[in-house]
């Protein structure tokens, strides 16, 4: 069983986000952290490989900084992991982003079949939602996305996910080789041990540019992207606050509040 795993290196959550004058999301803080919801994916691949045998590669793309996912990826068990770093990638949209990642899996297949790629729901600091799908496309795989639980039958070479609905739980299946796109309810991404730290930093990581890949830098980048930010504005601050201090009722409080408001 082999297994790509693609994660992505996103500015820090709880960090105050903004675009550049390009109309990018602005990456130079030095607060870059892996996606968090790619931890579920990193989760789900590296489970499946311990089920059922084979080996997780973890699949990145982006500036120098980007390394860090994938070593975080390797912390987490993935066995091998690759990073896509060109300057032309600059600007990228969903559809380059995709198109590269496509082109870095097919490369990896070029080692071994793939049988799987499996991706988090979104990246936060985008929440497009739409590489998965783009990526699917891309590489003619069936895909089967926001997964709340994912399991193999190697024998039969299908994929099971079961997807949570608004109102219904349903399961589908698909045929390898296939991509996975998992949500945050699909497992408890683990936290990696100080052994597991010290071996991700001593194992290298291959670096491919778009030549290595061949791809045009054309159609990637600003020069490919098909989107565009045309206006950002910044988060207004928050009005009318109420701080409730604690004086033994803060809970009674806080559920009067919600309730008065229809919160609840």
């Amino acid at each position: 069983m082999r297994i790509v795993v693609c994660v992505k290196h996103v500015p820090d959550l709880q960090s105050d986000r903004r675009f550049t004058d390009e109309g990018r999301v602005d990456r130079d803080q030095g607060d870059g952290t892996l996606n968090e919801l790619d931890e579920n994916a990193v989760e789900a691949a590296v489970t499946l490989a311990e089920q059922h045998g084979g080996e997780v590669v973890a699949l990145t793309m982006g500036p120098a900084d980007a390394e860090d996912a994938v070593r975080r990826a390797l912390q987490m068990g993935a066995d091998d992991a690759v990073h896509v770093v060109d300057d032309a990638l600059a600007g990228s949209d969903a559809f380059g982003t995709a198109l590269t990642l496509a082109a870095a899996v097919r490369r990896i297949g070029e080692a071994g079949p793939v049988d799987l790629v499996v991706t988090g729901m979104a990246a936060l600091d985008g929440l497009m939602s739409v590489v998965p799908t783009l990526l699917a496309g891309h590489l003619g795989l069936a895909q089967a996305t926001l997964a709340a639980e994912v399991t193999l039958d190697p024998a039969a070479a299908t994929v099971r996910v079961r997807r949570e609905l608004d109102h219904a739980s349903e399961v589908v299946e698909a045929p390898l080789p296939a991509l996975v796109s998992v949500t945050d309810q699909a497992n408890q991404p683990r936290y990696p041990n100080f052994k597991a730290i010290m071996a991700a930093r001593k194992k290298a990581v291959t670096a491919w540019t778009l030549a290595d890949l061949g791809l045009d830098p054309a159609e990637v980048g600003d020069a490919g992207a098909r989107t565009r930010v045309l206006e950002a504005t910044p988060r207004p601050p928050r009005e009318n606050r109420v701080l409730v201090t604690d004086e033994g009722d803060a809970g009674l409080r806080l559920a009067a509040f919600l309730a008065e408001n229809r919160l609840v």
